[in-house]
């Protein structure tokens, strides 16, 4: 099993190789933060779906299933008011203003003082989350492949990371576009086989097996408690704005979107993968549910596994080698598609909003090279953050990684609120990091304590909601009306 494992990653990098290949000939800057402007919508639009889910969705919203119950589609559906805000707010501003990187919204509204905030905030989250997202890979990798040949982790971190430098160190974005178009269908792949695979194995109808899991609980989408951390209108109106802020306001995800040749290509490219997207989430439920009743009617204990290792545990294990080679597959392309983008992301943001590149800089040999030293930074940190993250892993990743948007994200979305929706000047403008610090130190106090200030109330998703008004709020405080000139 583990020399068909590694056949296959090795595969998939060459082929991986060859359509970078393809798509980084005659490259230049332009081609790596902007993709030249000329992605085919549609090109974009399915390539997202596996940037968007990568390997967390993979196996944590299966394997969580067993905690939470389908109540994670609640969220889901909440993506839908994101998706919309960003298509018809966000995507005319940065069309209307030209950005590459955007954050360059909040250096016209802000100065200095917002541009720099704005995109720190930014490289801090990415990094954190993307190296979490691609953690999960490496993790299932190893105690399925690398530990039986004696390989440590760091090994196998260095192993994966070099092979997304690689790939992406050229083309950049516009590699990106066309590298998740392809890793997007094994993604999809690999989840349509295996729940053929566990429905032709159980036996059952998609009626008893739906059932047999209403019986057991695991349906529920709605929960109506308010006090809940998983009540479904904080799980709704959380979905909402954790898309706006981790897709509508991250580099990573609009810098794919900014690629489209119009504003409109763009935004049919964010309706249809929205569409997609609600479907994609539901198989995934769909799937967690499958393994459940897979387990119970194979007398399969999984009382001693985390939540993350149900999924690869019962593909590799129980569900026979053709459903372990689409879960490798699958999981491959997951974690690939996760991190790549944001190797293009990070270095546009840091060049443009950290370097301030093309003010000072006129020529392109010397934009290159600031490029490429920027790109291998990225690299390093990625590594570093994964290698850390090694010792801690005790979650549900995806609880942690939405936990982590709510602190560092919120901040972002309460200052792209207040510049767009309002003209007000900030009279000091330094607050605006000594907000962006403070705001996330206030929920985190009141998160922890919530149950005795707000009578058992628990804090759910809407923690980036909160700490949005908050940043917002102390905005509006230290801000005065704009001076009308004549």
């Amino acid at each position: 099993m583990s020399i068909l494992i590694f056949s296959l990653l090795s595969v998939y990098t060459i082929i991986l190789f060859f359509v970078s290949w393809l798509t980084s000939r005659k490259a230049n800057n332009d081609t790596y933060f902007r993709g030249n402007r000329k992605s085919p919508w549609f090109v974009v639009a399915y390539g997202m779906i596996g940037a968007s889910l990568s390997g967390v969705t993979f196996m944590s919203v299966p394997g969580d299933v067993v905690n939470t119950q389908f109540t994670y589609y609640a969220v889901v559906l909440g993506y839908i008011l994101g998706y919309l805000s960003i298509a018809y707010i966000l995507l005319p501003l940065y069309y209307k203003l030209n950005v590459t990187s955007i954050y360059q919204f909040l250096g016209t509204r802000f100065g200095i003082e917002g541009h720099k905030t704005g995109s720190i905030l930014f490289i801090i989250s990415r990094l954190i989350g993307s190296a979490l997202r691609m953690y999960l890979v490496i993790f299932v990798l190893q105690i399925f492949l690398f530990d039986s040949w004696g390989i440590p982790i760091w090994a196998t971190s260095i192993l994966m990371i070099l092979t997304i430098f690689l790939y992406t160190f050229k083309g950049g974005i516009k590699t990106v576009v066309w590298t998740d178009t392809l890793q997007t269908t094994f993604f999809l792949v690999a989840l349509g086989a295996t729940i053929y695979i566990i429905f032709k194995d159980i036996n059952l109808s998609f009626t008893d097996v739906f059932s047999t899991l209403q019986n057991s609980g695991y349906t529920k989408v709605f929960v109506t408690d308010w006090k809940a951390h998983n009540y479904f209108l904080k799980h709704i109106f959380g979905g909402m704005f954790i898309t706006i802020a981790m897709t509508g306001l991250d580099q990573d995800m609009m810098q794919k979107n900014l690629t489209c040749k119009t504003l409109k290509d763009a935004q049919r490219n964010m309706m249809s993968f929205t569409g997609i997207l609600l479907v994609v989430n539901a198989f995934f439920l769909l799937l967690g549910g499958l393994l459940l009743v897979y387990a119970q009617q194979k007398g399969i204990n999984l009382l001693a596994l985390k939540s993350d290792q149900i999924y690869p545990f019962l593909a590799i294990n129980n569900l026979g080698i053709v459903a372990a080679v689409f879960f490798v597959i699958g999981l491959i392309a997951a974690g690939y598609s996760s991190a790549d983008g944001t190797f293009a992301a990070l270095t546009t943001s840091f060049c443009f909003d950290i370097l301030n590149m093309e003010k000072w800089t006129t020529s392109e040999k010397q934009r290159t090279l600031i490029r490429r030293l920027t790109h291998i930074l990225m690299s390093f940190l990625f590594l570093g953050i994964i290698l850390i993250f090694s010792n801690f892993h005790n979650d549900a990743l995806i609880r942690i990684i939405f936990m982590i948007a709510g602190y560092t994200y919120g901040p972002i979305l309460g200052l792209f609120a207040f510049g767009i929706f309002t003209k007000r000047e900030i009279k000091h403008r330094y607050l605006i990091p000594v907000f962006a610090v403070l705001m996330p130190v206030i929920v985190f106090f009141l998160s922890k304590n919530s149950a005795i200030l707000f009578g058992g109330y628990k804090f759910g998703f809407e923690l980036l909601i909160v700490n949005g008004i908050l940043m917002f709020l102390g905005l509006i405080a230290a801000s005065v009306p704009k001076i009308k000139t004549k």
